[in-house]
């Protein structure tokens, strides 16, 4: 077994100046003190990080890939984002921008307990694409939440999920909210005979979430919504593994407040800790990822690596029923489109926009 993560950081820096700031970053994200310090042989030998390569990308940013121990990590994911970036990203003009696993080390994380195919499976989708909404905007009351949730259903969507920002506010307690909206999803089946599934946002601390997840179980949920990054990670890998028959799909908020590319963060991290579906920013949309990050992310998510099962890319902004045919060619058929503002523009005509949207994709020319 290797004991070594093989972690590539994006430095700013003149080509006089990269070689001590890539030694600078390897012992920053290892022992953190002069060298010269220590003598202990063990320390020495397996625990200092190692600079492995230095590569100019473009100019003034360079590729440094750097040898951390997994020694230092445990089986802890907080731990593991501390080891990674915890010191350096500190610094304004270095990004962590890849990392390598050995198996055995990231198996211990388990990855994705559902993925892909069961998402499919519980919306009765087989090859095609997944549909996906949104119940938004903050403050509205629970029943108008509920009445927004049965036009979309109506319309045949897939998943509907909650804004991330619906969280336990008075307006649409979270246990009020879950029973009302999976109340009115139970009234409607759609025209091939699946159910639209309901997928509520958890909020609050680890015993809270807890609680959340239970009052869902106990109105047939069996997928959340959940913020990584907002929760902790830590948080979130306990809530997967305690958990085993709820899917979890995270949500991106605060996740560019790191300064860790997309593709690592969102796709292979999330996955690793067991995200099986990821939503994030579409080419195109108000946040600027660019086409290239979009096509890794959603490579990354959903490729042959470890052994885990595919997590689900959900891209979401600038979606419109017109744009389908675009999106499916981009990201293929093993992805989930959400569609928000979208069709909440349509106002009285949801229903209809919706069902335009959802027969965009299920009439696709999938190969």
């Amino acid at each position: 077994m290797s004991h070594v993560l093989h972690v590539v950081y994006r430095v700013r820096s003149d080509a006089q100046s990269i070689d001590d700031r890539a030694r600078a970053i390897a012992v920053e994200q290892s022992v953190e003190m002069p060298i010269s310090a220590i003598d202990d042989p063990f320390v020495l030998s397996e625990i200092i990080g190692r600079v492995e390569a230095i590569r100019e990308a473009e100019p003034d940013i360079f590729e440094v890939r750097v040898a951390l121990a997994a020694h230092t990590v445990g089986h802890d994911p907080g731990q593991l984002m501390n080891m990674l970036f915890g010191n350096t990203s500190l610094h304004h003009d270095v990004v962590l921008q890849d990392v390598e696993f050995p198996e055995e080390f990231s198996k211990q994380f388990g990855g994705p307990r559902h993925g892909l195919q069961a998402l499919r499976r519980r919306a009765g989708a087989r090859r095609r694409a997944l549909t996906c909404s949104a119940l938004k905007p903050q403050g509205l009351s629970t029943a108008k939440l509920a009445e927004l949730a049965s036009r979309f259903a109506r319309g045949g969507i897939d998943y509907i999920k909650d804004d991330h920002g619906l969280a336990n506010q008075v307006y649409s307690p979270f246990t009020e909210r879950i029973a009302a909206v999976a109340a009115a999803l139970r009234c409607i089946v759609s025209e091939d005979g699946q159910p639209t599934l309901y997928v509520p946002s958890l909020s609050g601390d680890l015993d809270t979430m807890r609680g959340q997840l239970t009052a869902s179980a106990q109105v047939g949920i069996d997928t959340v919504l959940v913020a990584p990054m907002v929760v902790g990670l830590a948080t979130f890998h306990t809530l997967v593994k305690e958990h085993p028959t709820i899917a979890f799909i995270a949500h991106p908020s605060m996740a560019g407040a790191s300064r860790i590319a997309p593709a690592l963060l969102l796709g292979k991290l999330f996955r690793m800790l067991g995200a099986d579906a990821v939503v994030f920013p579409n080419h195109g949309g108000r946040f600027g990822y660019s086409l290239d990050t979009c096509r890794q992310l959603a490579q990354m998510a959903r490729c042959d690596w470890q052994g885990f099962r595919a997590s689900v890319p959900v891209p979401a902004g600038r979606m419109t029923p017109e744009r389908v045919p675009e999106m499916l060619d981009f990201y293929g058929p093993d992805t989930m489109l959400l569609i928000g503002g979208g069709l909440l523009v349509a106002r009285e005509r949801i229903v209809e926009e919706t069902r335009a949207f959802v027969t965009a994709v299920r009439t696709y020319p999938y190969e």
